[in-house]
């Protein structure tokens, strides 16, 4: 037996509570036979204006990320989004590994995507990019550790905006004005594409339009983590409406991990996909 709704595949998406726009972009990027299942880590409203506050963050995402996995497991996703971006950048790309297989683990061992693996992958997706710019929802004391995390991993970081917001729920109450005065902000000529992080960020329809006008990748942190998934389960629609990424990448550059990941779940014909 399969789920009614979710009989191609269904993904399991942890946010922090204070996040209001992860769940609605996401939601409008399902296509027929996905389903989407959010559980939510607590955490306050807490002021990220001073290193005590940022941390006090970070420590109640890290206490609350496991119950949260444990329980979006109980409705047997077949693929777990872990939508926080503090988490992922904060201390480097080889604490980043210990991280995602840490979430593995607790998720027994269902397929994990994280902010990094999505956009490193999205990036493949576009040839030889190696100098971009970035978005943060954040002020500098969060900027320069996403600033690291990208350098670190062979990218030269062009340019970086952080939006300023100074708590976590204000991020989502950042405006479309904003986001695209953001993007002519970091875009030059020298900058091959443009990266968003930030969950609570609405970024996907800026970035969308974005990238007419600009004519190179404008990558926002929900549309790729979503897209990863997707191909990363073996969902390969195209999905329009939400830039090149979901429209144009119907699999996963093979260069990221040597293969193509599939969904066992699912079947092929000559008609498509055929069932679970």
């Amino acid at each position: 037996m399969t789920d009614q709704l979710g009989y191609r595949f269904k993904i399991g998406v942890i946010i922090p509570s204070t996040n209001t726009s992860c769940q609605p972009e996401m939601d409008a990027l399902r296509v027929p036979g996905v389903t989407n299942h959010v559980a939510r880590m607590f955490i306050h409203d807490d002021s990220m204006e001073e290193k005590p506050g940022f941390d006090h963050v970070m420590h109640s995402i890290r206490s609350s990320t496991e119950p949260a996995i444990r329980a979006v497991v109980t409705c047997a996703p077949d693929h777990l989004i872990i939508a926080v971006s503090p988490e992922s950048y904060w201390e480097g790309p080889e604490s980043h590994g210990r991280i995602l297989e840490s979430m593995r683990s607790i998720g027994g061992g269902l397929p994990v995507t994280m902010s990094p693996d999505a956009i490193k992958a999205a990036l493949g997706c576009y040839g030889d990019v190696r100098r971009i710019a970035v978005i943060t929802p954040y002020l500098p004391l969060g900027d320069d550790p996403v600033s690291r995390f990208f350098t670190d991993s062979g990218y030269e970081v062009v340019a970086i905006t952080g939006l300023g917001c100074t708590s976590p729920a204000q991020i989502a109450h950042v405006s479309e004005a904003r986001l695209r005065q953001a993007v002519r902000e970091v875009d030059g000529p020298d900058v091959q594409a443009i990266v968003q992080v930030g969950t609570n960020v609405a970024m996907a329809r800026v970035a969308t339009a974005a990238e007419a006008w600009l004519d190179k990748p404008v990558l926002s942190n929900n549309v790729a983590l979503y897209w990863h998934a997707l191909r990363q389960g073996g969902v390969h629609d195209p999905i329009t409406g939400f830039g090149s990424l979901l429209e144009r990448h119907l699999e996963l550059p093979r260069h990221t991990n040597g293969t193509t990941p599939t969904n066992p779940h699912l079947t092929y014909s000559t008609t498509g996909i055929t069932g679970r």
